[in-house]
C-alpha cells in the first residue's frame, strides 16, 4: 500500500539526511563506522581507551554477603574515614589561611577587583579576619582564635589551602565535595569507599552519616547517596538526637516470638534463593532485611552513651547544659568515634544545618558574621578536636583517616553594604590527620589576600584521588559500569597528592 504522504524533497533535508540518498557515500560511511566499532572494541579490550591506560577494577561481590570485608588495590595506610563536613562554607580566611597582607590592607579596596561581582552581588573592602592568628603546636601554623582548640593540633594536621570548586552554591557545591559532581545522581564518596572494601563489623551498617542536631545539609542524602552504585552503599543517616526508626520489636511480640519468626523467615528466604540460583538482587534483598535484624540489637548498643564515663563526656562538652546543638554535637563526634571502634568502615559526621535560614544554623554568613561566627566555632570546635584526640589516645588514629572540609570557601572582603563574606569556590582550605597524612604540613596557597588558589591549585578530584589512595585504592581503576560509561568517583580527573602522604 502506497504511502499518501510524498516524499520529502531533498531540499528540505538536512544535511546528514541528504548523505544518505548518495549510496555510494551510505556504504562508505556504513563501512567506516562497523570498522569504527570494532576498533572501539580491541582498544576497550587492551585498556587503551581509558584516560589512564589502566583496565577498571569492580570488586569482586558476593550478593549474600555484599557488605564482607574486601581486597584493597594494594596495601592502605588507612582502614577508616571520618568526615567533617561543615555546611555553609567556612570563612577559610577567618580560620586557618593566615594572609598578613589582609590585615595590612584592611578595610581598602583589593587591588585588580574594580567593582567585583559574586554569588550575592558587588563586593566592598578588604576586611582583614575577625579573630587573631596565634602560632599553633610546636610546629607554630599559624591558625585562627575561633577554633583554637583544633588549632591546637596543627603538629598532627596536612592543610590543603589551595582547594578550588566548580560552583559557588551550596547545593551543587556539597554534591562536588560529596560525590565529586555538582549535579544529582552521583555517588557519594563513603558509597564508593564500602563498594570496593566492605566492611569489618558485618551487625552495623558499613557507612554512616551523622546530620547535625540542628538538621541536615542542604543537599540532604546527595552527601550520602549510593546513587547508581548497589544501594547496599549508600549512608544509613542516624544519630544521638534521631535513631534509626522501626528498630523496636513491636510490644505484642515477645523476645522468643521475635526470634522464632526471624529464624523462620531466614528458612523461607533460603529455600526461595535455591529456586533462583544466581539472582543477585534478590540475595541483595534478603541480606539487607538479615542486616536490618541484627541492627535491632547493634545499634541501640553503639548509640547508647550511658557507659561513656564522665571524663570523655566532660573531654567532648557533651555534658553542656547550656547549649543543646553544642552537646548534641559533642554526642555526634562520640557516636562517631563509637562506630569506628565497632569496624564501620565510613562515616560522615556533619556540622550545619539548613532548616534554620542562611547563617542561623550553618557557616553561611553574608550579612552578619561577627556575629554568627562565634556560635558556630563554639559547637564545633572543642567537640571535633575531643574526638581527634580521643581516637589518638586509643591508638584508633593510626588506622583512621580525619577529612575536615566544607563545599567552598568566602571572599576576602565584605558584601558591599553588608558586614559578611560572600561565597569564594577560587580559593580555599580543607586537611586531614590521622593514618598515612604527613604532618605537621601545608600544602598549596591562595594568594595574598586569600581570595583565589595560587600555589598548587587543587581540585576536589584531587582530594578524593588521595583519600582513595590512603585507603589502598587507585581511583584510576575503581569503577563501576553504567549507562555504557565506566564510572569513577574522580570521573577523568585527578592526581594523588603525593607530597600529602607519609
Amino acid at each position: 500500500m502506497k504511502s499518501k504522504d510524498p516524499a520529502p524533497h531533498p531540499e528540505n533535508l538536512s544535511s546528514p539526511g541528504r548523505s544518505l540518498l548518495n549510496r555510494r557515500g551510505f556504504l562508505r560511511h556504513t563501512a567506516t563506522g562497523l570498522g569504527g566499532i570494532a576498533l572501539t572494541n580491541l582498544l576497550t579490550g587492551d585498556g587503551l581507551l581509558h584516560a589512564s591506560g589502566k583496565t577498571p577494577i569492580r570488586p569482586a561481590i558476593d550478593a549474600e554477603h555484599p557488605f564482607a570485608p574486601r581486597r584493597p588495590h594494594f596495601a592502605p595506610k588507612a582502614k577508616n574515614v571520618i568526615v567533617i563536613f561543615c555546611s555553609g562554607a567556612v570563612s577559610h580566611v577567618d580560620t586557618w589561611d593566615y594572609k598578613p597582607e589582609l590585615i595590612k590592607r584592611h578595610d581598602t579596596p583589593m587591588p585588580g577587583s574594580d567593582k567585583i561581582v559574586t554569588f550575592q552581588g558587588e563586593n566592598g573592602n578588604l576586611i582583614k579576619p575577625l579573630y587573631d592568628f596565634r602560632p599553633r603546636g610546636q610546629c607554630g601554623k599559624m591558625t585562627s582564635d575561633l577554633l583554637p582548640q583544633l588549632g591546637e593540633l596543627a603538629d598532627d594536621i596536612c592543610f590543603f589551602h589551595s582547594l578550588t570548586s566548580k560552583t559557588n552554591t551550596h547545593g551543587p557545591g556539597e554534591n562536588y565535595m560529596s560525590t565529586g559532581f555538582t549535579l544529582e545522581g552521583f555517588p557519594s564518596m563513603g558509597a564508593w569507599t564500602t563498594y570496593a572494601l566492605g566492611t569489618e563489623n558485618q551487625n552495623l551498617p558499613s557507612y554512616v552519616a551523622i546530620p547535625d542536631p540542628r538538621g541536615n545539609p542542604q543537599a540532604a542524602g546527595n552527601n550520602w547517596g549510593s546513587a547508581f552504585l548497589p544501594a547496599q552503599y549508600q549512608g544509613t543517616p542516624f544519630s544521638g538526637q534521631r535513631p534509626i526508626r522501626y528498630l523496636k520489636t513491636p510490644a505484642k511480640f515477645s523476645g522468643e516470638a521475635n526470634r522464632d519468626t526471624s529464624d523462620f523467615l531466614k528458612r523461607l528466604n533460603a529455600r526461595h534463593l535455591e529456586q533462583y540460583p544466581g539472582d543477585t538482587e534478590l540475595a541483595a534483598r534478603i541480606s539487607s532485611y538479615e542486616l536490618a535484624a541484627r541492627m535491632q540489637l547493634s545499634i541501640p548498643e553503639v548509640a547508647d552513651l550511658s557507659d561513656e564515663p564522665a571524663y570523655i563526656r566532660q573531654m567532648y562538652g557533651a555534658d553542656d547544659t547550656q547549649n543543646d546543638t553544642r552537646a548534641g554535637f559533642a554526642k555526634n563526634c562520640i557516636l562517631a568515634r563509637r562506630l569506628i571502634e565497632r569496624g564501620v568502615r565510613f562515616v560522615q559526621l556533619f556540622n550545619g544545618a539548613y532548616a534554620m535560614g542562611e547563617g542561623v544554623g550553618n557557616w553561611d554568613s553574608h550579612k552578619t558574621i561577627a556575629d554568627q561566627y562565634p556560635g558556630h566555632g563554639h559547637v564545633l570546635d572543642q567537640p571535633a578536636a575531643a574526638l581527634i584526640k580521643d581516637l589518638k589516645q586509643r591508638g584508633l588514629l593510626k588506622e583512621t583517616l580525619v577529612v575536615w572540609c566544607t563545599e567552598f570557601g568566602r571572599m576576602p572582603t565584605f558584601q558591599k553594604g553588608a558586614s559578611g563574606r560572600d561565597h569564594n569556590p577560587a580559593g580555599f582550605t580543607c586537611w586531614m590527620t590521622g593514618a598515612g597524612v604527613r604532618a605537621p604540613f601545608t600544602y598549596g596557597a591562595t594568594d595574598e589576600f586569600g581570595w583565589k588558589a595560587q600555589e598548587n591549585p587543587l581540585e576536589v578530584y584531587d582530594f578524593h584521588a588521595t583519600i582513595l589512595h590512603l585507603l589502598g585504592l587507585d581511583h584510576e581503576r575503581l569503577s563501576f559500569y553504567h549507562n555504557g560509561i565506566e564510572r569513577r568517583l574522580t570521573n577523568v580527573h585527578g592526581h594523588v597528592i603525593k607530597e600529602a602522604v607519609a
